[in-house]
C-alpha cells in the first residue's frame, strides 16, 4: 500500500514505507548466510565434543547420539581439517502410531577441528560405542634437531 495516494507524504511516512516493504527473503540482502551456512551452524552447535592431548596423539570425543558406524562421516579436508558428520533420521511412522511428543533431535550433526601442524593424517581412526564416536590422530614424531654445520676456513 503507498501512502502517497491517501495524500500523506512526508519523509517520515516515506521511511516506514520503505521499512514495511523491506521482505524477509535473505536472498536480497547482500551478504547474508546462506541456508547451507545456518544449517551446518545449528549442526555444529548441537554437537557436544571433548579433545584430550596425550603424549603421543589427540583424541577427539563426540556424542552421535542414535547414529550407526554407517551413518558417521569422518574426514580431513585441507589436510589439517577434521570433519565430523553424520544425519540422524526420522522413524518411519507406523501405520495407526503417531507422535505425540517428539523431542530428540532429528538432522544433521557436524562438527569441525583445525588439527596442529603435529597431527599425522595418515594416522587417523575411529571408533563408535554407544552413540559416542572416539577418533584418534597420532601425532607426529618431533622434528630432529639441526646440527649446526662446520665450515672448514683455509687460508689464501
Amino acid at each position: 500500500m503507498d501512502l502517497r495516494i491517501m495524500g500523506f507524504d512526508s519523509p517520515l511516512l516515506n521511511t516506514l514505507q520503505h521499512m514495511m516493504d523491506l521482505s524477509d527473503d535473505t536472498e536480497k540482502i547482500p551478504n547474508a548466510p546462506s541456508k547451507v551456512y545456518m544449517r551446518d551452524a545449528k549442526a555444529m552447535a548441537a554437537t557436544p565434543a571433548d579433545i584430550k592431548e596425550y603424549p603421543k596423539s589427540y583424541v577427539f570425543i563426540v556424542d552421535m547420539p542414535g547414529l550407526k558406524s554407517g551413518d558417521i562421516k569422518v574426514q580431513v579436508e585441507d589436510d589439517n581439517m577434521l570433519l565430523i558428520s553424520g544425519e540422524r533420521k526420522r522413524e518411519e511412522e507406523k501405520e495407526g502410531a503417531k507422535y505425540v511428543r517428539m523431542e530428540r533431535r532429528v538432522g544433521k550433526l557436524m562438527r569441525k577441528f583445525a588439527l596442529p601442524e603435529n597431527a599425522n593424517t595418515d594416522a587417523i581412526s575411529a571408533i563408535c560405542q554407544d552413540g559416542v564416536l572416539t577418533v584418534t590422530v597420532e601425532k607426529l614424531p618431533p622434528p630432529e634437531p639441526k646440527k649446526p654445520k662446520t665450515i672448514e676456513v683455509k687460508i689464501a
